[in-house]
């Protein structure tokens, strides 16, 4: 399907999987779509004694921030962000009418309540698994009201949205992401892209029908083989990675990467001590470039100096 952006979601993937864990016994009836009962549980005397437990996360700094951007008279990017759980989700909307926008809003709400309510009951004696189990379940919930409610509203019609979800975890993060929305981690001068693009363009790269220098000018930039809320499951691709001291992480839409080359976000992202600056200058330099589509920018950023890391800095944080 192609929505008025020129994203497209192609149905009948062999990527499509049977559907998340879920807490509960073997044949338990599924709950509803959003009931918190969904979510990996503990004991309830194990559960009162998380609740007075403090968090113990990094202070990670964080900045989020969506445009319009140049050329769309409205908005479908959607961001959110959970400092006390250091949790942010990102979003793309795509359908006509205003779909996009009530989609990418829905993931990103309906993920930072129940993701976040979660983490904010386990603290950190959540195991990774655990996390990376509630991710699932919240993304497939998240799914499944989008899928309902375009499914009930004709205006809504294939709906969809792309998404990004990162969780920290002492000096662990782990990221979700659905869609060609990226994420990126500046550290020691060097920027990587830690997610790959769930894209057509990016299965012709993979299967070396053209190079990168040539996807760069491809007209099916946009298309996308993977959306959250077009289909009742979706498959939400989860990596873990270490976090080191001052490492810079970087949430983006590709109204942002589409507009900006590698080059030039590593040197934006080192052009400024602020977050606020950082996020100003890119959202601006994605416009000045032609803003050709919404900007939704989170930046995420560990404490510490990346010439002064020690394994004292962590020490604290571990379990």
């Amino acid at each position: 399907m192609v929505d008025v952006r020129g994203k497209r979601h192609e149905r009948g993937l062999n990527d499509r999987h049977a559907e998340p864990p879920r807490c509960g016994q073997a044949g338990e009836p599924r709950h509803n779509a959003g009931s918190p009962t969904d979510l990996p549980s503990r004991p309830a005397a194990a559960l009162l004694q998380l609740t007075s437990v403090s968090q113990t996360h990094m202070p990670i700094e964080f900045f989020g921030a969506t445009d319009t951007g140049r050329a769309r008279t409205n908005n479908e990017d959607s961001v959110a962000v959970d400092a006390h759980n250091a949790l942010a989700i990102l979003a793309d909307g795509m359908g006509g009418y205003n779909a996009g926008e009530v989609a990418s809003g829905m993931a990103t709400s309906f993920i930072q309540t129940e993701l976040g309510r979660w983490l904010g009951e386990v603290g950190d004696s959540a195991t990774d698994p655990e996390v990376r189990r509630a991710m699932d379940i919240c993304v497939d919930n998240a799914n499944r009201a989008i899928f309902n409610a375009a499914n009930a509203n004709p205006q809504y019609s294939g709906m969809g949205t792309t998404l990004v979800v990162l969780a920290f975890r002492g000096t662990r993060v782990l990221i979700g992401h659905v869609g060609d929305s990226r994420a990126y981690r500046l550290r020691g001068g060097r920027l990587m892209q830690l997610t790959r693009d769930h894209s057509l363009l990016q299965e012709q790269i993979d299967a070396g029908l053209i190079t990168p220098e040539q996807a760069s000018f491809s007209a099916n930039k946009n298309l996308v083989t993977r959306a959250v809320g077009v289909e009742d499951t979706v498959l939400l691709e989860i990596h873990q990675h270490e976090v080191h001291p001052g490492d810079l992480l970087l949430l983006c839409s590709d109204g942002l990467s589409d507009m900006l080359d590698d080059e030039t976000l590593s040197q934006l992202l080192q052009g400024y001590d602020s977050l606020d600056e950082m996020g100003a200058a890119l959202i601006a330099a994605a416009n000045d470039a032609g803003g050709k589509d919404n900007i939704a920018v989170i930046l995420a950023r560990a404490p510490g100096s990346p010439a002064a890391a020690t394994k004292s800095w962590w020490a604290p944080f571990r379990r």
